[in-house]
């Protein structure tokens, strides 16, 4: 196959997602995008498959804060809503702050508004979360804690369930430990029901003014209105390539609901793929795959195929495609391509800003095999900084997941800016590599016509979480025996 990734084509393609705004599931920016996806394949004269869904759609319409200090209001800049939380009258609540340094301050919340700091969870090794692989080059290293805006609001995402509980009116949620400029915007946490109360995020800088108000008791006025739509439309959609073979199918897969220009983009490479392989003779039927639902997971997610991701949906209603049972087809191999072409931005002496290096590629690779192919691969590009993954302790991050708890071995792209899930008007546009996403897109390119020559017995099977154990993705000690005893042998010879 030769093949002809354009970098025009795929700007192009950027700037139209980015003009329908931020895409929510179910919102009117992701249903524009869809139909400028659906047009895209349309015009490639390629059959679109629809799966249509309804769900009650909570969107934040307006959020203020503000201190009542005596005859003055002062205003708090709202960071962001806490999605899908819940939600005020119009005119907003009027009610006494109480800041909850300790759980004995917890029953003092009920009818007030609680404050609660949300530090920055950096006391996780990395190692609970991630098994390394492989790295390219080897000396990359990912940072010997996880942390950020993503996981801190995953891990710390108790306290709307504390409040409800205990009778507080609504929360102010106050970053602790990360940047005003990274945690603003940020669309987090993502992953929970509709909570029925409501919730605001504010910077650590201005939080210090909500605690000072809370410890001299003083009353806020908090208003979070919001957009509800019972049964709103969304959809995903699929197109089938047919191959030669009438057994074997290989899965191409991304999500297109998303908040900024990276998240998510992957369908932008998807097209890309698409136009390139259309008038290819091929072997293997492949099949693209653009599901919704990514944004609201307790929704869209279907545990009976083992994941919490929105492709799991696709996998239970589509069998046929992929599981091997009787007629079914039997899918080989999954690529998986989200959040492409992300440059990395830090905490950089109190500065957020570009380090001047990509974001380090996390890819999830299925078994061994896989895993060298995808590195391989890799090094035939100009840009790379990137390391490879096995899921591990049951975690996993990204649409790939679904297909990894299925036995199929995936190549899943899934970086983790701190800016993910940050709207913005820019759309973090100036986070954004055209290079590197063009480099990425050709890198699935050439994978997926090196699997066309490969047998499904070579290809394997995923092998499956790793448990406790894992090699080090910092550079440190590997947390095995092996590892823990060359530490300890270390220790003694000083």
């Amino acid at each position: 196959m030769s093949f002809d990734i354009s970098k025009e084509r795929i700007l192009a393609g950027m700037e139209k997602m980015n003009s329908c705004g931020t895409r929510l599931t179910g919102s009117k920016g992701h249903a524009e995008f869809i139909e400028y996806l659906k047009d895209e394949i349309n015009k490639m004269g390629i059959r679109i498959f629809s799966d249509p869904f309804y769900f009650n759609r909570w969107e934040e319409k307006e959020s203020s804060i503000e201190i009542i200090d005596g005859g003055e209001n002062i205003n708090i800049p709202v960071s962001s809503a806490y999605p899908y939380s819940g939600e005020t009258p119009e005119s907003g609540i009027t009610e006494e702050l109480v800041y909850v340094d300790d759980i004995t301050d917890i029953p003092k919340i009920n009818g007030k508004i609680a404050v609660f700091e949300i530090s920055n969870v950096n006391f996780i090794p990395s190692e609970v979360a991630f098994d390394k692989r492989s790295s390219y080059p080897e000396d990359v290293v990912l940072p010997d804690k996880y942390e950020g805006p993503v996981i801190t609001s995953f891990v710390q995402c108790f306290n709307g369930v504390i409040s409800k509980l205990n009778k507080a009116k609504a929360v102010i949620l106050i970053w602790k430990g990360l940047h005003d400029d990274c945690v603003k915007g940020q669309y987090l946490s993502f992953i929970l029901g509709y909570q029925k109360i409501p919730m605001l995020w504010v910077t650590e800088t201005d939080g210090k003014k909500v605690i000072e108000a809370a410890k001299e008791h003083k009353s806020a006025k908090f208003v979070l209105t919001a957009h509800t739509e019972e049964n709103a439309f969304t959809e995903s959609f699929y197109c089938i390539l047919k191959g030669k073979n009438p057994k074997e199918t290989v899965i191409v897969n991304t999500h297109t609901d998303g908040t900024n220009c990276v998240e998510e983009n992957g369908a932008i490479a998807l097209l890309e793929l698409m136009r390139n392989l259309k008038d290819a003779e091929l072997e293997r039927t492949h099949i693209f795959v653009f599901t919704t639902g990514h944004f609201r997971l307790p929704r869209f997610k279907d545990i009976r195929t083992g994941s919490f991701q929105s492709a799991s949906r696709w996998l239970a209603m589509h069998r046929d495609l992929w599981d091997g049972v009787g007629s079914h087809f039997k899918c080989v191999a999954n690529l998986t391509l989200e959040h492409m072409g992300c440059k990395e931005w830090r905490d950089v002496d109190g500065e957020y800003k570009y380090t001047g290096q990509p974001e380090v590629e996390l890819v999830y690779t299925g078994n061994k095999f896989v895993d060298k192919l995808y590195i391989d691969t890799v090094k035939e590009r100009k840009t790379v900084r990137t390391m490879t993954l096995r899921g591990h302790n049951a975690l996993h991050f990204g649409e790939g997941q679904n297909f990894f708890t299925m036995g199929i071995p995936e190549i899943s792209l899934v970086p983790a800016p701190y800016y993910l899930c940050v709207v913005s008007d820019s759309h973090e546009m100036e986070k954004f590599d055209l290079d590197l996403m063009a480099e990425q897109t050709e890198t699935f390119a050439k994978l997926i016509e090196k699997i066309e020559h490969i047998s499904a017995k070579e290809l394997g099977r995923s092998d499956g979480y790793s448990i406790v154990k894992a090699r080090s993705v910092s550079g440190g000690t590997d947390f095995t025996l092996k590892g823990i005893a060359k530490k300890v042998k270390a220790k003694i010879k000083i």
